[in-house]
């Protein structure tokens, strides 16, 4: 990440990387957004925005930026990111760990003044550890205010399950409350898209409850999924290292994440746009989550696993 951070930006490293990089993507339009192909970097990579010219540079059509909170915060504990090579998985407990909104708008404003971004950047919002869930309409609010001017779309994550309490405001009422304020606020400021990053551990009635809210609040898309706190999707979930605590990501999720991209897209008539995430490693994973009606797709696992030029390989077979 330090590499891409210091080099992402210049010239050598554009003209270096890009012969590689790209492929032979075709252009999506979604939520009335064109990018250049439908394979993204999902959120939780770069959480402080520090390597966006990099992720250009390596082919992805878009970029998710974040989780960001509306005040800085260390994250959890070390160790809190482990790899289960034998398994495509990996298991993290980060805990929202980012500069702050503040911050980060900052350096997105400079990043837009001095950098030609020609792919679409979606920030991702999480609740600060230490606002109250009764307070995270608020706490939401004061992040999409501060970095509205810097996103073409804005992520309203609910789901992750390293913040206590959080995966709570994917509850109706909650969730209602939450998307009131940010859409108010989105119509005094011109209007962005806002999409809500789901878990991959809803039972089909708590999502239906969340699909209401997205019709009922004009919500833009839904990301499915989220990293799951289950363990049996694993071969052997008794190992140490797949005890220990956080969401599971990689390729044990596809097939879930595959059924709740289904399931939704059944459920709207494929009139809510889904960015389909988990377990994505190849173009033969992308071709699944985008014939179950996903319009983009995101990794995160898989460009750990795969390495850098994960993009290109999937979007040339695409």
């Amino acid at each position: 990440m330090r590499l891409l951070e210091l080099f992402g930006p210049t010239f050598l490293m554009q003209s270096m990387v890009a012969p590689f990089a790209r492929g032979a993507g075709k252009p999506v339009e979604v939520f009335g957004l064109n990018f250049p192909n439908p394979v993204g970097l999902a959120a939780g990579f770069d959480k402080n925005a520090v390597a966006i010219p990099a992720w250009q540079a390596l082919g992805f059509g878009f970029v998710e930026i974040g989780t960001v909170t509306a005040k800085g915060q260390p994250g959890n504990e070390r160790p809190r990111l482990f790899r289960i090579p034998s398994e495509g998985a990996v298991i993290n407990r980060m805990g929202f760990n980012n500069e702050g909104a503040e911050q980060i708008a900052q350096r997105l404003h400079k990043l837009h003044e001095s950098f030609n971004l020609r792919i679409p950047l979606g920030i991702n919002l999480g609740k600060s550890k230490v606002t109250p869930l009764e307070e995270a309409a608020s706490d939401y609010l004061f992040s999409f205010t501060e970095l509205y001017g810097e996103g073409d779309y804005f992520v309203v994550n609910v789901s992750s399950p390293n913040t206590p309490g959080l995966r709570q405001l994917q509850d109706k009422e909650h969730l209602s409350a939450i998307f009131s304020v940010l859409q108010k606020k989105n119509k005094e400021l011109g209007g962005k898209p806002i999409l809500v990053k789901i878990a991959p551990d809803l039972e089909w009635s708590q999502l239906d409850e969340v699909l209401e809210v997205v019709e009922e609040q004009a919500i833009s898309g839904v990301i499915a999924t989220n990293t799951t706190i289950s363990r049996n999707l694993l071969v052997q979930p008794d190992t140490a290292r797949a005890r220990e605590t956080g969401g599971l990501s990689g390729k044990p999720l596809k097939n879930r994440s595959t059924a709740v991209i289904r399931y939704i897209v059944e459920k709207t008539l494929g009139k809510l746009p889904v960015i389909g995430a988990g377990g994505v490693f190849t173009a033969d994973d992308a071709k699944e989550k985008l014939d179950a009606g996903a319009q983009l797709i995101q990794v995160y696992t898989g460009f750990i696993y795969e390495g850098p030029f994960i993009a290109r390989k999937i979007i040339g077979k695409l």
